[in-house]
């Protein structure tokens, strides 16, 4: 049946289309697309073209491989075209057992002939690449280019470490080494992360960052990029007959020197295959570098000569994906999730979209940074990106694609749960709801916090009782907790009226407290026990503390701008005051003293660390003699440390001590002093 206009018109666009990506990934570095999406279009012309042979043109994608060569890199004709394989995209196990059908059928074997013998191997994602050494010795390296034509980058590829310059032993005449150059995940983050540090541009993935470097027209650059090196094939040979099979071929160019892959294996039928794809994809997220499926190739070098190819993939080879990492959807809207500490995150709302194997509709943003760096705007086309069980990530608009309708997204003022102002520090890329004691989001974690034992020391309140006291709506702030009853908490599930008694006698007992305690309990953030302690101390009363700004907060030894800050508005937002108010009309009480403009006693000024088990007392009784008397207790061993007070089993913290020479006082000698 000859094709309609429409169909003409389709196939005329999608070769327009792939063409243009062609030349965004082979030649720029810069797809716009993600792999799957490539993928479907070219299926589709693919099919087309097979339905309607007259659609199939000369200059058509579907007979051809890559891109053009760049100009600035001089032209290479490759004696053996770099080829592409077939791509199955079934995931299943059925892709292995097609393939096998297949090359059975086309060698023309029966059911009673034995399985054949295949060669399993990753499939790499980076920058295809050909080898050639004359006499051992490397000479030129070419791109894939367009399969027939590559650039010569040669004097990149010599920068490569894992390259090696001369073969090992008795090389051939000529050796053309087929292979993969590609970048470790851990490399390209530490790339990233020196880059970000000095201002400089980042990679946008591992595949891009290989392929990039490579054809950087400076080497200098080249040089700084962390790239590696597998080989998986060659071209051509002069001078040496290689080995009767594609696995013996491998072992043959690991013996030269070149890095091969030991993730391989030798199977043996279908059942073979499928289970090596099962195996990989189960590792996949543990290999050190970015992989999207695996390729299964008959070993038998002379039944791959015996098998060909056709058009321009060889029939003897499949490439076995896994399913597509990254998707194309749209960014339907950016909403705020509240966490339990506060942190505003903003959400990607996605429209619908199977990648990595499931339905993604949602993928968090982390902050508003992330989104100006990616920059994205609610109803823009974005690419999508999951790996294994790693939580979905939006890695970037689709900019093409705007019409101009799309919104520039602002991050609220005021958190969407409770209304509380929402504040993000100077130095901070996370914005924070300052609603501690009142939002409904962080509820758990605030009376959780307030009722741990270095706080308030409510026993028995733990993250089981909290849940069904907040998803029961029976406790909303740390304040009703003493409002609580006996009948009210014996409705609870597993809380009979004896614990709910001892339950609520903790509460009472709790009431008697001191400022420190009080201070630390209600959960400002980075302020910690030892702050609330010097607080409490310099202060003397909870309404001094309450009354001081920024700068009389940072008279505190040890308050600098960023603590200062976060207690400035953790006070400054009436929610939390109210919360404050009703906790002290609860009979929540603490001994109140005078302001101490400094700290006095015999061990004023002095830093402790404790550490190992003491002999008469727990750490804790030996701190809180130590800031009786004036002293500070810290949790690690440095420079401004006066004091060790080792127990038995010290264990680091004493070797650290004795580096520096800090003063080690054992069996509790240290504590004695303090008590005196």
């Amino acid at each position: 049946m000859t094709a309609t206009a429409e169909q003409q018109g389709r196939a005329a666009q999608l070769r327009a289309q792939i063409e243009q990506h062609n030349r965004a990934y082979y030649e720029l570095d810069a797809p716009i697309i993600p792999d799957a999406e490539y993928d479907r279009l070219f299926r589709e012309l693919q099919a087309l073209e097979q339905a309607h042979p007259e659609l199939l043109t000369a200059d058509s994608p579907t007979r051809r491989v890559g891109g053009a060569p760049l100009a600035q890199f001089d032209p290479v004709r490759h004696a053996v075209p770099m080829l592409s394989i077939r791509t199955e995209t079934d995931t299943e196990d059925s892709g292995a057992l097609a393939f096998d059908a297949r090359v059975r059928r086309e060698l023309g074997l029966g059911e009673a002939d034995p399985p054949l013998e295949y060669a399993a191997e990753l499939k790499f994602d980076g920058l295809a690449i050909s080898l050639r050494y004359e006499n051992g010795m490397l000479v030129r390296a070419a791109t894939r280019g367009d399969g027939e034509t590559g650039e010569d980058v040669t004097q990149n590829v010599r920068t490569v470490g894992s390259i090696p310059l001369r073969l090992r032993g008795d090389a051939p005449a000529v050796l053309e080494v087929r292979g993969e150059i590609y970048m470790r995940r851990d490399d390209f983050e530490a790339f990233n992360a020196r880059a970000l540090a000095a201002g400089e541009k980042l990679l946008v993935n591992p595949r891009n960052g290989a392929a990039g470097s490579i054809r950087q027209l400076d080497p200098a650059v080249t040089r700084k990029r962390p790239l590696s090196f597998f080989a998986y094939g060659v071209g051509e040979i002069d001078g040496w007959t290689p080995p009767p099979t594609h696995s013996a071929l491998l072992d043959a160019l690991l013996a030269f020197g070149l890095p091969v892959c030991a993730e391989r294996v030798v199977a043996h039928g279908a059942d073979s295959l499928a289970a090596f794809h099962r195996e990989v994809a189960r590792r996949r997220m543990t290999l050190p570098f970015d992989i999207d499926g695996v390729v299964y190739k008959v070993n038998s070098l002379a039944l791959q000569a015996r098998l060909g190819f056709v058009s321009r993939e060889p029939r003897w080879a499949v490439a076995h994906k896994y399913p597509a990492q990254e998707a194309l959807t749209e960014l339907l809207d950016i909403e705020i999730q509240v966490g339990r500490t506060g942190a505003l995150t903003p959400v990607a709302r996605l429209a619908p979209v199977f990648v990595g194997g499931v339905t993604v509709t949602n993928a968090t943003l982390h902050n508003e940074d992330e989104i100006r760096r990616k920059d994205l705007r609610i109803g823009d086309t974005v690419i999508v990106r999951r790996a294994g069980d790693v939580i979905p990530e939006v890695v970037g608009a689709v900019a093409e694609r705007r019409s101009g309708s799309e919104r520039v997204f602002a991050m609220p003022e005021k958190c969407p749960v409770c209304g509380s102002h929402a504040v993000r520090g100077a130095d901070e890329a996370v914005t924070r709801c300052s609603g501690g004691l009142f939002c409904a989001a962080q509820r758990k974690q605030a009376l959780l916090h307030f009722a741990s034992r270095r706080a308030m020391d409510i026993e028995g309140l733990g993250d089981k009782l909290v849940d069904q006291l907040v998803d029961n709506a029976v406790v909303g702030t740390p304040a009703d907790l003493y409002k609580l009853g006996v009948a009210a908490l014996a409705a609870l599930d597993r809380m009979a009226e004896k614990s709910a008694a001892n339950l609520l006698a903790a509460i009472e007992a709790s009431k008697q407290t001191t400022l420190a305690r009080f201070i630390f309990a209600l959960g400002i953030r980075n302020v910690g026990e030892r702050t609330a302690k010097d607080l409490a101390r310099h202060f003397g009363s909870l309404d001094r503390l309450l009354a001081a700004d920024p700068a009389r907060l940072q008279q505190v030894p040890d308050v600098g701008p960023v603590v200062a800050s976060s207690m400035a508005q953790f006070f400054a937002e009436p929610h939390n005051r109210e919360v404050i108010e009703q906790l002290r009309a609860a009979g929540v009480r603490w001994e109140e003293g005078e302001a101490q403009a400094s700290v006095s006693g015999r061990l004023a000024g002095k830093v402790f660390v404790l550490t190992g088990t003491l002999p008469t007392l727990s750490r804790e009784q030996a701190g809180g003699l130590i800031e009786a008397a004036g002293g500070k207790v810290s949790g690690s061993v440095s420079k401004k440390t006066d004091f060790v007070v080792a127990g038995s089993e010290a264990g680091s913290k004493l070797e650290k001590a004795q580096q520096l020479g800090v003063s080690d006082h054992r069996r509790g000698g240290a504590a004695g002093p303090a008590g005196e």
